[in-house]
């Protein structure tokens, strides 16, 4: 088969929208297929994506250092990607990462502070009265300490961040195609890729970045060894009041010290519908989905109305103060690998897998992405990732 381009990407969301825009920069001829969100869920048939949602955390703290190298690498272009995509999706009200100090669930604080050492994060750590002069509105348990993020962190909006990666993508050359993609062939010069709209696109690679809808048959030639699980979400509604008080509310996450829930919660953050919600997440059940039917199936629902009940609860708990006019929930995925760290390697000479962004890839995707496109494109990659493997 010839090669139109030198690079397909399959999947047009963060990662692939980014490894697009990446690769176009290293001077490939690149086409970039992903379908439009669709209008309803609920009687959509085809693939959904992640990124599907107005707000996600961003932060360099973290347990893991090579997770907190992603993030600051991808956070420290976000205003150029937001400058050159003519797209801002940056909100920088800073973010909080709050455990036990000691005791059970304290490995999440210690592992935290060290990265944050090693790395020269600034923050501030809050205990007790300090952290609720700060917050207010917050209400921990005893003995919960805060590392407090100011410089850059925050929360992102994924949907905007795609945009303006496609932005630039597109502007310098590359082919942005809206449909699904559901079948990748393979010779000796290249692959061909087939579109449930009747089209097919030929390559010399394609660079599958679906994330947990990698899981499909037909695109990669090995079946990964990616754990998908069902998330629930629940988003608490409040009115203009609420959010003028919670004004400056950073992204949370957070291990209570008695182990009833590790939350992730976003502040309040205007949606599609004009209104205004706050989102926790962080299921305490692991649901495993086998198959991209039970992914489509999962996607068009609500999630679990228990799992949403119990979210809610925990960030009441934390915020009892909170004036909410309605609770309503939502379904989400994520993708984890047997090691911890992104799928970002060759199957064969042509076809290669980006994904896995293991509950923590959003704010990182520019630099996941920058990442496919080095493997992709031949190229070492970067020093600092020299001893991390990224295959199977």
């Amino acid at each position: 088969m010839s090669s139109a381009f030198d690079i397909i990407v399959i999947g047009a969301g963060m990662m692939g929208s980014a490894a697009a825009r990446h690769l176009v920069e290293m001077g490939a001829k690149v086409a970039l297929i992903g379908p439009d969100e669709p209008s309803e869920k609920q009687c959509h048939q085809g693939v959904f994506a992640s990124h599907y949602d107005q707000a996600r955390i961003t932060r360099r703290l973290d347990e893991d250092p090579v997770w907190s190298r992603f993030a600051d690498a991808a956070m420290r272009r976000y205003a150029e990607i937001e400058h050159r995509g003519k797209q801002a999706f940056l909100t920088p009200v800073g973010a909080m990462m709050a455990g036990p100090e000691s005791g059970a669930g304290s490995d999440f604080i210690a592992k935290t502070k060290q990265v944050a050492k090693d790395h020269a994060i600034p923050h501030l750590e809050l205990r007790e009265e300090a952290l609720a002069a700060h917050f207010p509105y917050l209400s921990f348990p005893t003995g919960v300490t805060a590392l407090y993020e100011l410089d850059g962190a925050g929360w992102i909006n994924p949907r905007l961040h795609v945009r303006a990666e496609i932005n630039i993508a597109v502007s310098g050359g590359a082919i942005l195609h809206r449909s699904e993609a559901f079948d990748v062939m393979e010779d000796a010069r290249g692959v061909a890729v087939k579109c449930k709209d009747g089209t097919t696109w030929s390559g010399g690679k394609v660079i599958v970045a679906c994330g947990a809808f990698s899981i499909a048959e037909g695109l990669l030639p090995d079946p990964l060894p990616m754990k998908v699980f069902a998330r629930t979400i629940a988003f608490l509604e409040i009115g203009p009041e609420e959010c003028r008080r919670l004004k400056g509310m950073p992204s949370i996450v957070y291990v209570a010290p008695d182990g009833s829930c590790e939350p992730y919660i976003l502040p309040p953050v205007c949606y599609p519908d004009g209104k205004s919600y706050l989102k926790i997440g962080g299921d305490l059940e692991d649901i495993q989905i086998e198959t991209h039917a039970e992914l489509r199936e999962w996607f068009r629902g609500s999630g679990n109305r228990s799992s949403g009940d119990f979210l809610a609860k925990q960030l009441l708990r934390l915020m009892p103060g909170l004036d909410v006019r309605s609770i309503t929930t939502g379904s989400c995925a994520t993708s984890y690998s047997p090691t911890g760290m992104p799928f970002i390697y060759h199957q064969t000479d042509h076809i290669m897998a980006l994904t896995a962004g293991n509950g923590a890839g959003a704010k990182c995707a520019d630099e996941l992405g920058r990442l496919g496109a080095y493997v992709a494109s031949g190229k070492p990659l970067p020093e600092e990732y020299g001893p991390i493997s990224f295959g199977w």
